[in-house]
């Protein structure tokens, strides 16, 4: 390798022994490399941990002609010139790819003409077609753990001849994030900084939007997503949104983001704003479907939305009352009217005898007990009278007569 390439390509391991990470992959890969016959793979993980490198070193063990290309520089007719007698081919970024494009590769991996070697930072099941995806073995790859950044950042020190202590390489293994390609540019950069501002504040000072990053890993994931929750739930819309930015730009995945959402909607904003929850449902398809950069403008409409719109815990509240209610004294035994007669010996047994059934009263509603008899008066749910919960809980009221003061 060059020296003027850049330290990732430099230090790219060209056997299994020299690769770090991915343990749990060790005994798979080793089998894959014995192999007679390599099949069809997609490599899928986050950045820089390793995706590419596995399939090279799978691809030259393996003794047959092999290509490799990015998706995004490669198309069909590229794809058609290029592959030519070739055997295998190393394809980065699968998911750039349209339909029509992953399409091109299904006769040739159905027919074993060509083994396609494919990495993808994109879960599968969203970025890659069913027909496609039931050809190929899938491996998951992890972020390197702390200690083996530490490793490769001491490689790459060594390999700069270049005199990092262990505290600043600990800390750019930390900005990396799991990231190995991150943390050798990393480490390049700094060796080439003057000696005298090598130190942990210069170097701050220098990376400052890499520094900016937080760690998906540790205490400010749960901190900024805490933040935004609670941003939402007290209708501060501006201090949603900046939180909001805070996560996304810190490289937070977005689906995180979404999972955290369409909770608040159904915690926070519930029956106040039913709506709510579609929208964050709607949101997280929004998410998958455009990707990143561009997700963020469904994001941030919809952090906006539960922010400004009315707030209402009452379901979830009346769900944990009903909880302590279980965890306190079991569940009772179902009312013998509210169970289903599904045999003979059951009707016979008295199972749904007497049971009424609304739709044949006025309003589809007739005075029937539902819960246990040893239950029976009990409220879990205290309606608000916030937002479209006071017209949703109206008729409810009525028909328990229920007035709007009585203590539930």
């Amino acid at each position: 390798m060059a020296v003027n390439s850049p330290l990732p390509e430099r230090l790219r391991p060209d056997s299994l022994a020299h690769f770090l990470g991915q343990s749990h992959l060790g005994p798979r890969l080793r089998s894959l490399i014995e192999a007679p016959r390599l099949p069809s793979l997609l490599f899928f993980g986050p950045p820089g941990c390793g995706k590419s490198t596995v399939a090279l070193l799978l691809a030259r063990a393996s003794g047959k002609k092999y290509l490799r290309l990015s998706a995004p520089e490669a198309g069909l007719q590229h794809l058609r010139r290029s592959l030519s007698g070739m055997d295998i081919l190393v394809l980065d970024e699968l998911h750039r790819f349209s339909k029509a494009q992953q399409d091109f590769f299904l006769p040739l991996v159905e027919s074993g003409e060509l083994t396609l070697l494919a990495t993808t930072t994109e879960n599968p099941s969203f970025s890659v077609t069913r027909q496609l995806l039931s050809r190929l073995h899938v491996l998951r790859l992890r972020p390197l753990s702390r200690s083996e950044l530490m490793t490769l950042a001491r490689r790459g020190a060594q390999a700069l001849e270049a005199s990092l202590n262990d505290e600043v390489l600990d800390m750019l293994a930390g900005i990396a994030h799991g990231d190995a390609r991150t943390l050798l540019n990393l480490v390049e950069y700094v060796a080439a900084l003057p000696s005298d501002r090598r130190g942990g504040e210069d170097i701050r000072a220098a990376l400052p939007e890499v520094i900016a990053r937080h760690d998906k890993d540790g205490d400010s994931h749960y901190e900024l997503a805490s933040a935004l929750i609670k941003s939402i739930r007290g209708s501060d819309v501006d201090a949603a949104l900046y939180w909001l930015a805070c996560l996304l730009e810190g490289g937070e995945d977005p689906r995180f983001v979404c999972r955290r959402l369409i909770l608040s909607a159904s915690e926070d904003v519930g029956l106040a704003d039913p709506n709510a929850l579609s929208l964050a449902v709607a949101c997280q398809q929004a998410v998958e479907f455009v990707g990143m950069p561009e997700g963020f403008i469904p994001l941030a409409e919809t952090v906006a939305y539960l922010a400004m719109a009315r707030k209402s815990n009452s379901s979830y509240a009346g769900y944990l009352n009903a909880v302590r209610e279980v965890k306190l004294n079991g569940p009772h035994t179902v009312p013998l009217h509210l169970r289903n007669p599904s045999t003979q010996l059951q009707k016979e047994w008295g199972y749904g005898k007497e049971y009424k059934y609304p739709h044949n009263y006025a309003e589809a509603w007739v005075d029937q007990a539902y819960l246990p008899p040893e239950l029976e008066g009990r409220r879990f749910y205290q309606p608000r009278d916030n937002g479209d919960e006071a017209r949703l809980s109206q008729w409810w009221r009525k028909i328990h007569k229920i007035r709007k003061n009585d203590p539930l």
